[in-house]
């Protein structure tokens, strides 16, 4: 018996020896697949081409009757997302005229993956060209020491001028990480408050309302000259009604993919899915500056 589980035991050694190497190379790619997303499920979602989600409005711009979602709308994933590159690149809708349609309330929800980590320089991830002009709203990142390098929703205020009336929950910006942020002014309650993946950071009581009026400053995604965006961002919408938590939810769980809510109230959307149209059914189609578009985006994001 010793003799034969000695037997044994060499051919199982003879075996490891001669195909040991086979199996280690084998383990080694499978972990580099692994690594690389291959054995993600994700990756062979199929994924919804661009423009194929759109708001049909029949009567055209800015209707509010008879609203409807047209084409693959469950939530999908896109094709690609929109590339900045931190210096020159951002996209300018042709209008703001219905972004400011609603001088009490306002919504902006978008998703975003940092480049990096900031350090000492601004960088506007929704905005307008001026910082602080009065009358304007816009997601921003700021590593100022008044922002403790967090993540802001603000507004801006003609009286007094250029008063900045923002929540700032200070939580840092994570880099290589998909994060969806919501941004809602409301008014007539006197609020701004800042949402992150579908959950309230804090709101800031005691803000006038009346404040998103625009004046002449156009909208730009991605910053300002100097304060510029460096990462992928997708799936942008402006809403002119303030946002309920319940809705804000819904939105972080439909995905970086998911359509709209409240069609009526829906002002501009834009999903960067290989273009910077907008799909809102407002025409407001975005002219992009030094952007591009990537398919390789995947890595980074989970699901909700």
């Amino acid at each position: 018996m010793q003799e034969k589980n000695a037997a044994t035991l060499q051919s199982a050694m003879e075996y490891l020896m001669t195909y040991g190497w086979a199996i280690l190379i084998i383990a080694v790619v499978l972990g580099a697949l692994f690594q690389l997303g291959i054995f993600n499920a994700s990756t062979f979602t199929p994924k919804a081409p661009p423009g194929a989600c759109h708001v049909f409005r029949p009567n055209g711009p800015a209707t509010t009757s008879f609203i409807n979602l047209q084409g693959i709308c469950n939530g999908e994933l896109p094709q690609y997302v929109a590339k900045f590159d931190g210096t020159n690149s951002y996209i300018s809708p042709g209008s703001t005229a219905l972004l400011f349609s609603n001088h009490n309330a306002v919504s902006v929800s978008i998703w975003i993956m940092l480049s990096y980590s900031f350090n000492d320089v601004y960088r506007g991830l929704f905005g307008f060209p001026a910082c602080c002009s009065n009358s304007q709203y816009d997601l921003l990142m700021e590593p100022y020491s008044y922002h403790n390098n967090a993540v802001a929703f603000e507004v801006v205020g003609p009286s007094p001028a250029n008063t900045r009336y923002y929540e700032n929950p200070q939580v840092a910006n994570p880099a290589n990480t998909w994060v969806n942020y919501v941004g809602v002014y409301d008014g007539t309650a006197g609020t701004v408050t800042l949402y992150i993946n579908g959950v309230s950071k804090g709101t800031l009581t005691g803000v006038p309302g009346n404040l998103a009026t625009g004046n002449a400053n156009p909208m730009k995604i991605g910053g300002n000259t100097g304060d510029m965006f460096p990462g992928e961002m997708a799936n942008v919408q402006v809403y002119n009604t303030s946002l309920s938590s319940n809705e804000v939810a819904a939105l972080y769980q439909e995905g970086i993919g998911g359509a709209p809510l409240k069609l009526n109230n829906l002002v501009g959307w834009w999903p960067l899915n290989g273009d910077t149209k907008d799909y809102s059914g407002n025409n407001n189609n975005g002219v992009p500056s030094a952007v591009s578009f990537t398919s390789s985006w995947e890595s980074g994001y989970s699901a909700p």
